[in-house]
């Protein structure tokens, strides 16, 4: 039973406790007429308590057997009353009380609570970030875990909802996944709600349908938790510039409707707190303390569990790995950014070209693993919708050669586990590849070799 479900059966409970009361004034004081209506409506809730608790937990639990046994005391007090003497309103709640006691104990003691907790990824690629929760739930024989990918769509340039798409067929098999419509969010009410998505209406790139907008979601659960699907740079929270430069990550929809927001470190919650703080006052401080939490990012935990791993590496990889002496070429991971892109236009696409062309230059040493950002696509159709053409032919130009990997798959962790070194843009990967000890280049767009 879930522990809003234990909740009413508990308030149930003192319903009909306050009820038995109301029973002995009046038998007391001699109105048997309204006792009556007062015994037909014990009857009611213990029925209504007896079969919620048959739904959940079956037949045969000992409360279903107690609130039995409840309802025929009641039905013989009901049968007597015309024989019941004036004033014999403690004997008649003394026997109600009794059985009362028997039932309330039950329901505190032998109804175990199950926590129902739902996860709702929407892009297979941002998983990690809640991988390792999703684990420990699954593990925990009393939490009922259920994994939801929600689809998505992406923006126009004007705003409007573009191509739809729903990735629940590409998560790891171990991965269960339940279909978003087979779900009854209003009817099951899950005590937990875990999202990686804090954007709701406010991303101009892609977004999720509005059911699933965090201020949508809060109305049918216990508690929604946000889980940032990136990492960031730590941060030193006195520093007042660099809090300020982080202050949009934390000025968002899903940590504003959020119950709790879990974040990659304590000093990063401490970032959070200030920069909320600024936003919304002193007097809210208080508030944020209690709501955000810096238990860790499990994306940390998906790569440092994968870099310990030996990783699954596919056989088109393999041709590119390995040199023809059998020893193995190191593997440099790159990483090209929405932000960069976004900031820097045609000159970004020049930089990529110029750092294609120095690792095939460099193929018999080395080996490129080129990852872009899993939106990359989506952002510049929707906000750089000039520059598609010419990426589009980068992209096909690289993978035709083959001298290079490509990687567009949801599996970070596995590019991360096979690199030996890190070049790219400033981006959540970079704290990922730090934090198993991964040498990191950042790229300046400005530096070009300029080779063949």
């Amino acid at each position: 039973m879930k522990k809003a479900d234990k909740k009413r059966a508990e308030n149930l409970v003192e319903v009909l406790k306050n009820i038995h009361k109301v029973i002995r004034k009046n038998l007391n004081s001699g109105n048997g007429a309204e006792t009556l209506k007062l015994l037909e409506q014990c009857q009611a809730h213990a029925i209504c308590l007896g079969e919620m608790i048959e739904t959940l937990e079956g037949k045969e639990t000992v409360t279903v057997s107690l609130l039995e046994e409840y309802c025929e005391q009641v039905y013989e007090i009901y049968r007597g009353l015309h024989q019941v003497s004036y004033g014999a309103g403690d004997r008649v709640y003394n026997l109600l009380a009794k059985k009362m006691v028997q039932i309330e104990k039950s329901v505190r003691n032998d109804i175990r609570v199950r926590i129902e907790a739902v996860f709702l990824p929407y892009k297979a690629s941002m998983w990690d970030s809640l991988e390792s929760i999703w684990k420990a739930a699954d593990e925990d024989p009393d939490c009922d875990a259920y994994v939801i990918p929600i689809p998505y769509y992406d923006k126009k340039p004007d705003g409007s909802p573009g191509r739809m798409h729903y990735e629940g067929d590409q998560y790891p098999d171990e991965v269960p996944v339940i279909d978003y419509q087979s779900y009854d969010f209003a009817k099951r009410h899950p005590d937990l709600i875990l999202i990686h998505n804090p954007y709701d209406d406010c991303n101009s790139v892609t977004s999720v349908l509005p059911f699933f907008y965090s201020s949508n979601l809060k109305q049918y659960t216990e508690k929604l938790v946000y889980v940032p699907y990136f990492v960031l740079n730590e941060i030193d929270p006195d520093d007042e510039q660099m809090v300020k430069n982080m202050a949009h990550f934390c000025i968002l929809p899903g940590v504003i409707h959020a119950h709790q927001v879990i974040v990659q470190s304590e000093n990063m919650r401490k970032a959070y707190i200030k920069a909320l703080t600024g936003e919304f006052g002193m007097r809210s401080k208080r508030y944020w303390e209690h709501k955000i939490l810096g238990l860790g990012s499990p994306k940390t935990d998906r790569v440092v569990t994968a870099k310990m791993e030996e990783p699954k590496i596919p056989k088109e990889w393999m041709r590119i790995i390995w040199k023809a002496d059998g020893s193995r070429k190191k593997i440099i991971l790159y990483n090209t950014s929405i932000t960069a892109l976004l900031q820097h236009e045609e000159k970004m696409l020049e930089k990529m070209a110029d750092v294609f062309q120095f690792f095939r230059g460099n193929q018999k040493e080395v080996a490129l693993l080129w990852r872009p950002h899993p939106l990359i696509q989506a952002t510049i159709e929707s906000l750089r919708p000039q520059l598609w053409e010419a990426y589009q032919k980068l992209v096909e130009w690289y993978r035709s050669e083959g001298w290079g990997i490509y990687d567009d798959t949801a599996d970070v962790d596995r590019a991360i586990a096979v690199s030996d070194a890190y070049y790219g843009d400033t981006s959540s990967l970079v704290h990922l590849c730090r934090s198993v000890g991964m040498p990191v280049m950042i790229q300046d767009v400005e530096v070009m070799e300029k080779i063949g």
